[in-house]
């Protein structure tokens, strides 16, 4: 037993991989075309894909809002894990990325379950609030531009019914919120949004040490 978070080498994350990991075959082509990518490090890890996936199946989430897609990875385990008549809103900038996602999600037939929409994400999210989607989505998760992410969770909160789930990448950033003497911009939003959620009474938070440090906040 032990109190501390086991440290995660490469022979110990391949063996939590061969003992966990279901990540079906079209998965994985779009996470390996992705690797040769120059951006390739935006991408999850496939077990934290896997985790979404499985927050959607124990919320029955219907309606789930994606901020940041890349190539599409995530959007696929968290499609793939919803109802048929369930919605995903993405929100990317990005046509050459996501012209990959769209391909992928086309092969594995989840294309209809997925509402791509290329804007600023602060736009998209303010037009659903606008529209009176206040408390209609069961689940968001947020993997997008640092220097957001209070603005992103502020508005995602808004719009989660209670006991919706806002899910946070990067929140451990490489070890580097932990350093005194990194004060680049992006690391003092990361530490501002972990500051900020830490103290939010309007939610049950958990940072859990996967992939980059994944932050689960439940709206009460």
């Amino acid at each position: 037993m032990s109190n501390l978070t086991t440290p995660m080498d490469e022979r110990l994350q391949a063996y939590m991989r061969s003992v966990s990991l279901r990540e079906p075959a079209l998965y994985r082509c779009l996470r390996e075309e992705t690797a040769h990518m120059p951006e390739h490090n935006l991408q999850v890890a496939p077990e934290q894909g896997q985790f979404l996936g499985l927050l959607v199946e124990l919320l029955g989430a219907r309606r789930i809002l994606e901020i940041g897609t890349f190539t599409g990875y995530s959007a696929l385990w968290m499609a793939g894990a919803m109802p048929e008549d369930g919605q995903l809103v993405c929100c990317d900038i990005s046509e050459e990325w996501t012209a990959i996602a769209r391909r992928y999600w086309a092969e594995a037939g989840l294309a209809d379950r997925i509402d791509l929409r290329l804007a600023p994400a602060l736009d998209t999210l303010d037009g659903l609030l606008a529209d009176g989607q206040a408390g209609r989505f069961d689940l968001c998760f947020i993997d997008a531009d640092k220097a957001n992410y209070v603005n992103y969770y502020r508005r995602c909160l808004r719009l989660m019914r209670p006991g919706g789930v806002v899910c946070l990448d990067n929140t451990l950033w490489g070890g580097r919120v932990a350093d005194p003497n990194d004060h680049e911009p992006d690391t003092e939003s990361i530490r501002a949004f972990n500051a900020l959620a830490h103290e939010d009474p309007g939610v049950t938070v958990s940072l859990v040490p996967i992939g980059d440090g994944l932050t689960l906040a439940r709206k009460r």
